[in-house]
């Protein structure tokens, strides 16, 4: 079927009112970031970002310019990942944060992943040769070397501030405890792994590349053999200092079918027995961050926190809607797509994340970061689009050329 017959079976789906309001929403969205998202930096280079308070984030990165793709534009991707590299210290260290460092908050794992966006859209990889791919070796060292204490091949977050679901505390530790090794973490890792190993190729480093190839094995395994509890049929964090798994079910238990490290059958159990239990994530606007099965599972946000004790956050959505089909669910993944495209469309503005029983948007207002990639997602699903995907070599503006909308100049 053509790409624009699928692209019309989305817009039936969505249905006319629903469709102007999806095109309305896109260029606000687009505006916002086109007059507020862009900010000059330092020495005048523009960078990209989703916050009104102008700050700039790791992983948020990486989906913000998920999103930019979509209208054809990369440029961030080698932009923002080069500010953040000029700030590297010594022993391979970025601060996760831009304006005001972190200083204990090392780089979420996907700067490789945004420069592999990047490239692949612009089809030009030496950019990353010498000083870039020097910094990006030191960056992922710094994981390993310094953020894995017991020595096992598993690094460690800081905190559950570190790890982005905020106050995720009984899995992911308190501020500056540095005792979780993360499923998500590590998940990150390995996809940050293959992708060096695809940069090294192109660049002519194939020794590296078999090197990185390598590591990313290894990482799998030790994910499957020591954070999968098979009783359970979950995936939970491991606190270093106990050697015991933290039993708390958290969505980063899911990431392991983001990367293709969980088996079949654990996928199976991962998705039939956790994702779609109405007791546990499946909420009437899925996923929750936090099983509904634990005592400390909340929805509405309590004061000017960010939660993560339910709430349903687009990005976390988005890689497990693109891991489904890799298992066979691809009825599955475009229902979670369709369902997450109900939620943001339902607000009045983009919200930075959503109470996952009622559908009401939650924190900054408006919003023009990552969230926005729930207007976009049922078109992936009918197009087997998946950008996330690092071996698809096309990335290419779906919403430009088959919606019709353009970033504005």
């Amino acid at each position: 079927m053509p790409q624009q017959q699928k692209a019309d079976n989305f817009r039936k789906a969505v249905g006319s009112n629903r469709w102007q309001r999806l095109i309305d929403r896109i260029n606000s969205v687009n505006q916002d970031i086109r007059t507020r998202g862009i900010k000059h930096w330092q020495n005048s280079v523009d960078l990209l970002t989703g916050y009104s308070y102008g700050e700039f984030y790791d992983w948020d990165l990486y989906f913000e310019n998920i999103y930019m793709s979509y209208f054809g534009i990369s440029r961030y991707c080698r932009n923002n990942l080069e500010a953040f590299l000029e700030q590297q210290v010594g022993n391979g260290f970025i601060a996760r944060t831009l304006v005001k460092p972190r200083w204990r908050h090392h780089f979420k794992p996907f700067l490789a992943q945004i420069a592999v966006l990047g490239s692949r859209q612009f089809g030009n990889w030496r950019w990353i040769e010498g000083k870039n791919y020097s910094r990006l070796r030191k960056y992922l060292d710094h994981w390993f070397w310094f953020c894995d204490f017991d020595k096992n091949g598993l690094a460690v977050w800081d905190s559950s501030d570190h790890s982005g679901m905020d106050n995720q505390w009984r899995r992911a530790g308190d501020l500056h405890s540095m005792t979780s090794e993360g499923v998500d973490l590590n998940c990150y890792l390995h996809r940050e792994l293959r992708a060096m190993a695809i940069i090294s190729r192109q660049i002519g480093k194939d020794e590296q590349a078999g090197e990185f190839e390598s590591h990313a094995d290894r990482l799998a395994k030790l994910i499957n053999d020591v954070m999968w509890d098979q009783q359970d049929g979950f995936y939970y964090d491991r606190n270093e200092r106990t050697g015991l798994l933290i039993k708390a079910k958290s969505i980063s238990g899911f990431t392991p079918l983001w990367t293709g490290i969980a088996s079949q059958k654990q996928a199976d159990r991962l998705i039939d027995e956790h994702l779609t239990n109405p007791d546990e994530f499946w909420t009437n606007f899925p996923v929750a961050s936090w099983s509904k099965s634990e005592a400390d599972y909340y929805q509405q946000r309590r004061g000017n926190e960010c939660t993560w004790m339910g709430a349903t956050w687009i990005p976390t959505n988005y890689m497990i809607t693109h891991a489904l089909p890799r298992y066979g669910r691809d009825k599955l993944a475009k229902e979670l797509a369709y369902r997450t495209f109900d939620l943001v469309i339902g607000e009045e503005d983009t919200r930075e994340y959503y109470n996952g029983e009622n559908g009401s948007g939650q924190g900054l207002n408006p919003f023009w970061g990552w969230s926005a990639l729930g207007y976009i997602l049922p078109l992936e699903m009918e197009l087997g689009y998946d950008p996330t995907d690092l071996e698809n070599t096309n990335i290419t503006p779906i919403a430009k050329d088959l919606l019709g909308v353009e970033f504005p100049k």
